[in-house]
């Protein structure tokens, strides 16, 4: 009754293309934006700012950037945070470098060369796929940190490696309080993912997954397998390359190796696993799970005051449980059991 698509007549084509074409979808988005940009700042406290909402949208986009080359094209990446570890150390340098160079323009820089990057490591893609591709993806991530360890001019010649990222100025208004912060990773990340949406939708997303379905049928009918694979882990890398940036400034507020290593490109990987493969609203909410889950454990942990070395190990046996879960009751993950649910709710109260 509340759900429904009767009534709602398209007349042009543009209508009818719309990315969200039920009422009730626009609605709620509209909804869910309002509070986002004006409730949340206004009653969220600086803990919930920086610890949970700033990490989530950031995690949320590296996944969507992830999901563009797993879940649309069908290549597995093992290498996430190599190229998200370019972007933020790119953007320093380019700030760094460059005086008065604008805080946006270099977290674009930065995931320009985070595509160059993942250009330059998909190439392997044209001859191989699956794990073995998986496996050249994970050469990324130990190539990358081995670089910004022993190449002292990327580190700024810091001893330690770790640097403290640039405050963000943008059109003279220093961003350094966490309401500030948040609202401005909300907005990257919200024209981000609609131009991920559009893309998807366009001739370019449709070329994404006739290769993943079948690339020799794809490449028969016209598509260029190459040209296709490539454009994927460029605007993957780009995307998962502004998300380093702002982990860097945004949240860490240093620039540092060790912030970018595998356990962070496989927490990654299990956002788009458990929140969906081949789904912009799965990656939000993976990256959600995530970053929830362990303060829920933690809580969990405390309050039936279980040992430290259960409570420590306890989020990693969680994970594992969840995807062997995800992976055999529901492949497609909490993006499909929200898809599922909104089609039982269009028949209600009818039987289905």
């Amino acid at each position: 009754m509340f759900y429904r698509e009767a009534g709602q007549f398209k007349t042009s084509y543009a209508s009818d293309g719309q990315i969200f074409p039920i009422r009730q979808d626009r609605i709620a988005l509209g909804i869910l934006l309002l509070v986002a940009l004006a409730a949340v700042p206004l009653f969220a406290s600086p803990y919930l700012l920086s610890a949970i909402l700033i990490p989530f949208l950031i995690f949320a986009l590296a996944a969507l950037g992830l999901n563009i080359l797993t879940g649309y094209c069908g290549q597995l990446s093992l290498g996430t945070a190599a190229f998200m570890a370019v972007g933020a150390f790119a953007s320093f340098n380019f700030v760094a470098r460059i005086p008065g160079l604008p805080m946006l323009l270099a977290f674009v820089l930065g995931g320009l060369c985070a595509a160059m990057v993942g250009i330059a490591f998909g190439l392997p893609s044209l001859r191989i796929r699956g794990f073995y591709l998986a496996a050249s993806t994970l050469a990324t991530q130990f190539f990358v940190v081995w670089c910004l360890t022993k190449i002292p001019y990327l580190t700024n010649y810091s001893s330690s490696g770790v640097i403290t990222a640039q405050k963000i100025v943008i059109l003279g208004y220093l961003f350094d309080t966490p309401v500030s912060k948040y609202m401005l990773v909300l907005a990257i990340v919200a024209v981000m993912a609609l131009m991920a949406k559009n893309m998807i939708r366009s001739n370019v997303g449709r070329s994404w997954m006739a290769v993943r379905d079948m690339d020799v049928a794809a490449e028969v009918i016209g598509f260029r397998p190459m040209r296709t694979k490539l454009l994927a882990f460029a605007v993957s890398s780009f995307y998962c390359g502004v998300a380093g940036a702002l982990y860097a400034y945004a949240y860490l507020g240093t620039v540092e190796p060790e912030a970018y290593n595998l356990d962070l490109s496989f927490r990654i990987l299990f956002m788009i696993i458990i929140g969906g493969v081949g789904s912009v609203l799965g990656s939000f909410l993976g990256a959600a799970f995530i970053v929830l889950l362990p303060v829920g454990l933690n809580i969990l942990a405390h309050a039936l005051s279980l040992p430290t070395s259960v409570a420590s190990n306890l989020e990693l046996m969680v994970f594992g449980a969840l995807i062997i879960f995800f992976l055999i009751v529901e492949p497609h993950g909490l993006a499909r059991l929200w898809q599922v649910g909104k089609e039982k709710l269009r028949l209600w109260p009818f039987p289905h």
